[in-house]
């Protein structure tokens, strides 16, 4: 019988959640719960210079605003370093590891050597295989004993095979000289600790992997499978940076992309499914794998992120927009709606969500329901405002006061209103437009009727009139 699925995501908290650590996380969560799987969380905070809590709360807020929500406690990694150096004097004790006194002046000096002789510049300890009794009473570090001769070779889901000359590892460091472990012990300690089945993170680890093995092979533990994935270039094919845009989670949070078009496009770079480019979260769960990973760097392309998001926006239950809107005001630090206006916001919602890419634009597109009386159009709505148009909705005001305020019935009494103006109800509907909202772009004339009611229409078209 199978081991249940445990992946894990294990960002180091010195900034924010960088776009494609949340595409890593995103990944390792699809796997765990497409499987009935675990997704853990653990903060790789053994960097106490450059660790914050700020980052570490910027990191699950990202993740949270994502959705991606972990089982269990997040573990830190810093509060686990007497585990990490429990097994490193283990190795120690099984003569798998040895404590090494050379000082950083005779490391560099092999090394300078080693280059003048055209060799290896990896760094050989004489004190590999040292007797006990030679130990002189001076600061050591502790190394593991690489394998000398032979390859490693790398199982990678993603990467294939990947080879590697045992030549070419060197005895790595596992404790440091003043007691504390080093990230490499750690990160195999804690996964192993923790049951992690499956390590899909981004391919600058893939070297990491071979060194991390070694600790694996000593202690007589079962590798992880390895999924080493590419990293996301700009759409100009260069590594992602601030030239590109915006870099970190929240960012996009705060430009207003819903989590789950930010989801799906995340999903969709690096990984496909067939030719599907939309999809919901059931439908991922159900299909990722790690076969449908690529081997090239994914390039990231905003117009595409629009798109997705424009269609999770229309889809979406118009509660649980008015839910993530709410957030979204919050993460931006906009003045938040009061009740009234988001509960009309919500009754809206049939009439803004198609079309709207982010949800700036749909707030704009809903600015006839958040407006107050008496509304103030803006310069091109102003221009359907003449004294022609004044007249026009002056003598409309009183052939809608009897009409029963349904859709049809008002369709129908516009249309014919305009029939008998000899016009068509195109040219009734731009001065409306400015009545209702302020605005030459809006949803439908009847939309907008339908949403504020007949006291507030008539009111707002009396307004304009007058």
């Amino acid at each position: 019988m199978s081991k249940p699925v445990v992946t894990r995501f294990a960002p180091s908290p010195t900034g924010y959640l960088h776009i494609g650590g949340a595409r890593t996380a995103l990944f390792n969560w699809l796997y765990a719960r497409g499987r009935g799987g675990k997704f853990l969380l653990r903060i790789e905070d053994t960097d106490r210079e450059r660790s914050t809590p700020e980052a570490t709360a910027a990191i699950l807020q990202g993740m949270a605003w994502l959705g991606l929500n972990h089982d269990g406690d997040v573990i830190s990694q810093f509060e686990r370093a007497d585990r990490h150096a429990e097994v490193a004097h283990q190795l120690l004790a099984e003569g798998k590891a040895y404590k090494c006194f050379a000082t950083q002046d005779e490391i560099a000096a092999f090394r300078e050597q080693a280059k003048a002789d055209g060799k290896s510049t990896l760094y050989q300890s004489p004190w590999r295989d040292a007797a006990q009794e030679t130990y002189p009473d001076a600061p050591y570090v502790v190394r593991i004993k690489a394998p000398r001769e032979g390859e490693t070779i790398i199982r990678d889901e993603v990467q294939g095979d990947v080879t590697i000359k045992n030549t070419q590892l060197d005895d790595m460091i596992l404790l440091r000289s003043d007691g504390t472990p080093v990230y490499m012990l750690a990160v195999v300690v804690d996964d192993y600790d923790m049951g992690v089945t499956h390590v899909i993170r981004g391919d600058d680890h893939l070297n990491n992997a071979a060194r991390q093995m070694m600790i694996y092979s000593a202690m007589g533990w079962d590798l992880p499978i390895y999924a080493h994935i590419p990293l996301i270039h700009g759409s100009d094919g260069k590594k992602l940076s601030k030239r590109h845009g915006a870099l970190g989670a929240q960012e996009y949070q705060v430009m207003g992309y819903p989590a789950a078009g930010m989801r799906n496009y995340l999903a969709r770079l690096g990984w496909s499914h067939g030719d599907d480019e939309f999809f919901t979260d059931a439908q991922a769960q159900d299909w990722f794998n790690l076969d449908g990973i690529g081997k090239s760097p994914a390039r990231f392309d905003t117009k595409k992120l629009e798109n997705l998001c424009g269609q999770h926006i229309a889809i979406s239950e118009d509660a649980a927009l008015r839910q993530e809107l709410t957030s979204y005001l919050e993460a931006a630090g906009e003045t938040a709606l009061s009740d009234t206006k988001s509960t009309k916001l919500e009754e809206a919602m049939f009439c803004l969500k198609d079309r709207a890419k982010t949800f700036p634009e749909l707030l704009q597109k809903a600015e006839f329901v958040l407006a107050d009386r008496p509304i103030q159009p803006d310069e091109k709505a102003a221009k359907a405002l003449t004294n022609v148009s004044d007249g026009i909705l002056n003598e409309l005001t009183p052939h809608l006061q009897n009409v029963s305020w349904t859709r049809d019935d008002l369709e129908e009494a516009l249309n014919a209103f305009a029939t008998a103006h000899e016009t068509k109800f195109g040219k009734l509907a731009a001065p409306l437009r400015a009545a209702l909202a302020g605005r030459a772009v809006t949803p439908s004339v009847f939309d907008m009727m339908m949403v504020l009611g007949k006291d507030e229409s008539l009111a707002r078209i009396s307004d304009a009139a007058d």
